[in-house]
């Protein structure tokens, strides 16, 4: 019994990871192209990041002689590991995460962090001064997106438990509690408030444009990854698509964790399809989620100093976020229905 447990677990975390890349790349792939059209430029093939990560893959891994070699090589590895265990423990369409009861969504906050701090690690341990600037970069970036992030959290835990009660720090709870239908007009306002700081939170976490101060390549040549090649170079690359998959999941399992099936019940029969129309409307979600909080948003503005970075999350983004929870706290009080 033990060992088929164990042989389920091990097969389950490598169909999540495989999912994790796969999609992560693809995604990868649809925002460049959409970028580049929506600039006025052909771009490159969707399957570009699936290439550009075998020919990294085969590439040799130069160490240079400057580095910390064990810090140095260890980073790419931590990056991309963190980036999966995310996966395991968001909600996914119907399946509930492997690791659900056994962390949190405060836990899942912290693991966002780790790929970030991998990043600033190997920086630092590559002995370039470009990557160093942009690992001091990446740890102020850092500094300013966390707390509006877990003001948006706190205040949707806040409610759920207000309404539900129960495990509502547990991620498959807050998947199972949507929200929309269950506030006034004041906690309409406020959810929207909420969700569009986690908008604005979500490039400053994949480190995208106008939050990409860390690399900047005009600026400090690509900046934490200047150092990097070969292997190590793809195993971030790869990271960042699994991150990205799992940053549009996460945002899924707090705002939007509807299912398709019981709409299309009433119409048809499913049956054994319907998971699989489930999965296909969740990527459809993800899809637009990225759409909105990377693409639009990398296509049309420019990169932002450093200190306007802080001011944007620190000042801008946490009062929205503040706004949201206090409207949600005013809701209760004035309960008007806007439905």
């Amino acid at each position: 019994m033990m060992g088929e447990l164990v042989f389920n677990t091990v097969i389950s975390a490598l169909a999540i990871s495989a999912i994790g890349i796969f999609f992560g790349l693809l995604f990868k792939g649809i925002d460049r192209k959409l970028v580049a059209r929506m600039q006025g430029r052909v771009g490159p093939p969707i399957r570009q990041p699936f290439l550009d990560a075998i020919k990294l893959m085969d590439k040799e891994s130069i160490v240079p002689e400057n580095a910390v070699r064990w810090m140095y090589l260890s980073a790419p590895i931590i990056c991309l590991a963190a980036s999966i265990i995310l996966l395991m423990y968001i909600p996914i369409a119907t399946f509930e995460p492997l690791l659900n009861g056994r962390g949190d969504v405060i836990l899942v906050l912290y693991i966002f962090i780790i790929p970030a701090l991998a990043m600033v690690a190997g920086g630092f341990a590559s002995g370039s001064p470009f990557a160093s600037i942009g690992a001091q970069r990446e740890m102020v970036t850092m500094a300013s997106y966390e707390f509006p992030l877990a003001v948006v959290v706190i205040a949707l835990v806040w409610k759920i438990n207000d309404m539900a009660g129960g495990d509502v720090f547990n991620l498959a709870t807050i998947y199972a509690h949507p929200l929309w239908g269950e506030v006034g007009l004041l906690g309409l306002l406020g959810l929207i408030a909420l969700l569009l700081a986690l908008v604005i939170v979500t490039p400053g976490e994949m480190a995208k444009i106008p939050f990409d101060v860390a690399e900047a390549e005009t600026e400090i040549a690509h900046g934490l990854l200047a150092e990097y090649t070969g292997r190590n170079l793809a195993l971030f690359y790869i990271a960042d698509g699994v991150r990205l998959f799992a940053m549009a999941s996460f945002i899924i399992a707090l705002f939007f964790p509807y299912n398709i099936s019981p709409l299309l019940e009433n119409y048809i029969s499913l049956g054994d399809f319907a998971v699989v129309a489930d999965f296909l409307f969740f990527l459809l979600k993800a899809l637009l989620v990225i759409l909105f909080a990377i693409t639009l948003i990398r296509a049309g503005v420019a990169r932002l100093r450093i200190t306007q970075v802080v001011t944007v999350y620190w000042i801008n983004v946490t009062l929205l976020a503040l706004l949201g929870l206090v409207l949600l706290m005013w809701d209760k009080q004035f309960h008007v229905r806007w439905w």
